[in-house]
């Protein structure tokens, strides 16, 4: 088996799944609780949370919020500021290549009054600082750009539109949850007010995520009945995935340096041997400016869902694009916007690696899927 959608969700790493387990069976104390069991969950809950601090290069603890996902801290964040500050403005600024839990909060923030602007992106999949700069009106009252795309990995330029935001009466959102942990993310270097990460992104569990909230921002919470997360975010911690969280943020920060030369390389490895050896095939994204783990990429006269239909069958798990995306044959949004074709973007497959992978996994995958372009180009004809 070889495993290539780390975009998807990772394995829990050895470490992080040893760690849980007695949160399950031994310190499974309610947090909420003032008896020393409780409070043993409270100082796991603690130590997590200055763990991911510490990991963002936050000032404080106290803007760690726990959530139950990536998408629910993309959902505080947008509702939170948008409902927080209506009386401020009603005008919302993000980007056409985001993921579906920013846009379809935005969209229901639209039905709310809310005027969103969709800044487009190029052929690489990047904005225009200028086009966001034409954006900003009196109304503007938040920012939200991907840190990282998702799909075809490019990079924002997250450090020039906070450093321009700086001074401007605008709060700032980045969703971070694909960059953090595989490149160095300072929310304080990025001037971001809010973002947006998750824990199975990075060798931890699923079902956790965190939304960093800068000191003295204040948002309307969108779960209400109970005081937990400073109000914010009220319901009983789940303590595991929160002490799992916290040892994998450390361990992805502790080992970033050296994970991302050594991914980077087999994903160059990679695009080389398939530029060798498969004929018309493209590459999607920033060819230097994207994520080291990731390569999205178009084949002519091939649908990517057959491609990834023959690859499952040889035990190669891959992707056609964003996992939430995932059985709705839609082509994809990310895509489309980069002005590629309705065809290109059914044609298309994400590649994606992580902390598993070894160079004769690249070499066996890029062996199978030039067996399987062959055969099924032929069969098309």
């Amino acid at each position: 088996m070889i495993y290539l959608d780390y975009g998807a969700t990772s394995p829990v790493r050895p470490e992080v799944y040893d760690y849980m387990l007695p949160f399950f069976r031994t310190e499974y104390g309610n947090p909420g609780s003032i008896h020393d069991h409780g409070q043993s969950s409270t100082e796991a809950i603690a130590h997590a949370r200055a763990q991911i601090a510490q990991s963002l290069e936050a000032t404080s603890a106290r803007e760690i919020i726990f959530t139950s996902s990536g998408t629910e801290s993309n959902n505080l964040a947008l509702f939170g500021i948008a409902r927080k500050f209506r009386h401020r403005g009603n005008h919302i600024i993000t980007s056409a290549i985001e993921h579906p839990s920013i846009l379809e909060t935005c969209e229901a923030l639209a039905q709310e009054g809310f005027e969103i602007t969709y800044l487009p992106v190029n052929d690489v999949g990047e904005i225009d600082l200028s086009q966001l700069k034409e954006a900003v009106t009196n109304q503007t009252i938040l920012v939200s750009i991907m840190a990282a795309n998702n799909e075809v990995g490019t990079l924002q330029p997250i450090a020039e539109i906070g450093a321009w935001l700086r001074d401007q009466p605008i709060f700032f959102h980045t969703d971070a949850i694909q960059m953090f942990g595989k490149l160095p993310f300072s929310v304080q270097k990025l001037g971001v007010d809010l973002a947006s990460i998750a824990a199975h992104k990075i060798g931890g569990p699923k079902g956790i995520g965190a939304l960093y909230l800068r000191k003295g921002v204040r948002i309307t919470p969108i779960l209400y009945g109970g005081g937990q997360e400073r109000d914010i975010r009220p319901s009983t911690q789940n303590t595991p995935s929160i002490a799992g969280f916290g040892l994998a943020a450390s361990l992805a920060t502790s080992r970033m340096e050296t994970e991302q030369t050594r991914i980077a390389s087999l994903r160059d490895l990679c695009w080389h041997l398939i530029q060798t050896r498969i004929p018309d095939v493209h590459l999607n994204g920033h060819p230097r400016n994207r994520l080291p783990n990731n390569l999205n990429l178009s084949f002519d006269r091939v649908e990517g869902q057959a491609i990834l239909i023959e690859l499952n069958r040889e035990k190669i798990y891959v992707s056609s694009g964003s996992a939430c995306s995932a059985g709705k044959h839609r082509a994809s949004h990310v895509l489309r916007a980069m002005g590629r074709s309705e065809e290109i973007a059914h044609q298309s497959l994400r590649v994606t690696l992580g902390m598993d992978t070894k160079e004769s996994d690249i070499y066996f995958f890029v062996d199978q899927l030039s067996d399987i372009l062959q055969y099924l180009r032929r069969s098309s004809i």
